[in-house]
């Protein structure tokens, strides 16, 4: 039997950079739409992967050319209004001297700033704070984690 491609799933996909300093804190930009602070980072073109995605977006919202390092967190976070949705959180490093080099993109964002990791709910969304938080676990630990609405599977689904 054929199976029928109307059920298969056809999420969107972006993908984001992790930068974290000595001092415990995230690199944030301040995006001149939607929700205000995120992190650097943004949808995956149609053939692209999450990884190429993630140093385009740097590149694009930076200025910065930074390979990611090493895949900390996929989250699924469908949502009401874009559907299925899968995250990835790349470890892009730490940026050293590149922070003296950003060049934001004045078009998506306005200010770029380091934000203590355990203040981060006070920044962004709440999602995207659960996401950073396991990520900064996930990379402490030198591991990878899978999460469902910024968590770990099988403790509800907050929005």
């Amino acid at each position: 039997m054929a199976a029928d491609a109307n059920r298969f799933a056809t999420p969107r996909m972006a993908a984001g950079a992790l930068f974290l300093d000595d001092q415990d804190r995230v690199l944030l930009v301040h995006k001149t739409y939607g929700n205000g602070w995120d992190i650097p980072g943004g949808y995956v073109d149609i053939g692209e992967s999450p990884a190429a995605a993630c140093r385009r977006e740097l590149r694009e919202e930076l200025g910065l050319d930074r390979e990611p390092q090493r895949l900390l967190v996929v989250d699924w976070a469908p949502n009401d209004g874009e559907g299925d949705k899968v995250l990835w959180l790349f470890d892009c490093g730490t940026l050293g001297d590149d922070e003296q080099r950003i060049v934001l993109d004045a078009t998506e964002l306005d200010r770029w700033q380091w934000a203590p990791m355990s203040k981060v709910d006070d920044y962004v969304i709440s999602r995207l704070a659960r996401r950073l938080t396991h990520a900064h676990t996930a990379r402490a630990n030198r591991n990878t984690v899978y999460l469902e609405h910024g968590q770990l599977p099988g403790r509800g689904h907050p929005p």
